[in-house]
């Protein structure tokens, strides 16, 4: 169980609930197949899969969730093609275009008598909360799909009081200025990938990868007033990734260091494996997140 990007979401009230008591809550809204004419749902599932019991997969001060949302796959061209179809037969029987408003609707009849034949995927979204340092991590690097799943969590809770993780000093400010100096913090490596945009309206971009960022043609677009929105790097050999400006940790990376003592665990069956990928990766990001926020000045604190 390795997360591939992280969003970071900070409690401002202590989590206080218990695997047990979160797991019943949860169970308020477990997954479940769709309905003929039901367009999407999402619900929770076991983390653990066919081999867990519950909603929930606690592991010390982690508690380890998972939402399942699936969804009727109506493809957009075929929903065209029999649109224009029933308005050619409208406009051959009448002498006449139908409207905006008659389209619409005429298109949404369309969506409601495909539903039932369309197909599904199902997708599923992994979190994990930590008590100890009042974390929320969620797998993604899309803010809307993490927002999805607060609003679940909240539906279940009636309450999840978590804000985006922010820090004291902006990324952007901290990476830039990083470049500039052409010098990081120790321990920190800076990698071969970065976005450098202007922030004034319609400002350019510029996208660099398999590139020394510390070189002069960098250096040129960072003096010339260029901000660093993306970065890549790498923490004590451990974990890389690239930060970008609202401190999202996108294709999140465990080096060999890390693999190499998760190869060694003695785990036989694929739940004992998904404790000790949960442990060594919940340890590993307890170790990493403090020491690196505090690169940025820490956490807000008007939060």
């Amino acid at each position: 169980m390795w997360f591939r990007n992280l969003s970071l979401y900070r409690f401002t009230k202590p989590f206080e609930l218990t695997p047990e008591e979160l797991d019943e809550q949860l169970a308020a809204r477990p997954s479940r197949p769709l309905g003929d004419l039901e367009p999407a749902f999402t619900g929770w599932t076991q983390p653990l899969g066919e081999e867990g019991t519950q909603l929930v997969h606690a592991l010390g001060n982690c508690i380890m969730v998972c939402a399942r949302k699936e969804e009727k796959i109506l493809p957009a061209a075929a929903v065209r093609e029999l649109l224009e179809q029933r308005l050619a037969e409208i406009e051959e029987k009448e002498g006449r275009r139908p409207g905006a408003k008659a389209r619409r609707e005429l298109k949404e009849n369309i969506i409601f008598e495909m539903m039932p034949r369309a197909f599904s995927k199902s997708s599923r979204q992994y979190a994990y909360i930590d008590r100890k340092h009042g974390w929320l991590v969620v797998d993604t690097a899309s803010a809307t799909r993490a927002e999805e799943l607060i609003s679940l969590l909240r539906e279940c809770l009636g309450s999840f009081p978590v804000v985006p993780l922010a820090t004291e000093e902006a990324p952007v400010d901290v990476m830039t200025q990083w470049l500039k100096d052409r010098s990081v913090p120790t321990g920190l490596e800076i990698g071969d990938e970065c976005e450098l945009r202007d922030l004034v309206e319609d400002g350019g971009i510029v996208r660099a990868r398999r590139e020394d960022l510390f070189s002069d043609e960098i250096q040129a677009h960072v003096q010339g007033g260029k901000r660093i929105m993306k970065l890549a790097m790498t923490w004590k050999e451990r974990v890389s990734f690239v930060l970008d400006e609202h401190f999202i940790l996108r294709r999140l990376r465990f080096e060999d260091a890390v693999l190499d003592e998760a190869g060694e665990s003695q785990a036989e069956t694929f739940a004992e494996r998904f404790d000790a990928d949960f442990a060594l990766m919940s340890g590993e990001l307890q170790h990493f997140l403090p020491a690196f926020i505090d690169l940025f000045g820490g956490l807000e604190q008007n939060v």
